[in-house]
């Protein structure tokens, strides 16, 4: 699966449990670290958690794993690494005061295409 397939799951998965405001950020030409970096907003604790957890359980099916989770005991910001996509689970609280957009806003944004 290449980048953008897996880009394209991971916004399917994201949508399956109602995430809000999806951004997909292209920051290829930012950092060696990743292709894309997908940012979420969940309306409680619970629904980031359950966003994050669906995730994975969506990528398995593909024989995948994510290389690392964080943030999942209190889940107010869960991170979740697949090497070339990293995905950004917050609460709008969360996610407004670290704002990553405006932080990685030379990334490109790029529309949360559907597989």
């Amino acid at each position: 699966m290449n980048s953008e397939q897996l880009k394209q799951a991971v916004v399917a998965a994201l949508e399956d449990l109602k995430a809000r405001h999806i951004v997909a950020l292209d920051v290829r030409q930012l950092t060696d670290m990743t292709d894309y970096m997908l940012i979420a907003t969940g309306t409680s604790n619970r629904h980031v958690k359950a966003l994050a957890e669906n995730v994975n359980d969506e990528l398995r099916k593909h024989d995948l794993r994510p290389i690392g989770t964080e943030g999942e005991q209190l889940a107010e910001w869960v991170l979740v690494d697949y090497g070339d996509v990293v995905v950004h689970v917050m609460l709008p609280e969360t996610r407004a005061f670290y704002d990553l957009e405006r932080l990685w806003s030379d990334g490109k944004m790029t529309a949360p295409e559907h597989p």
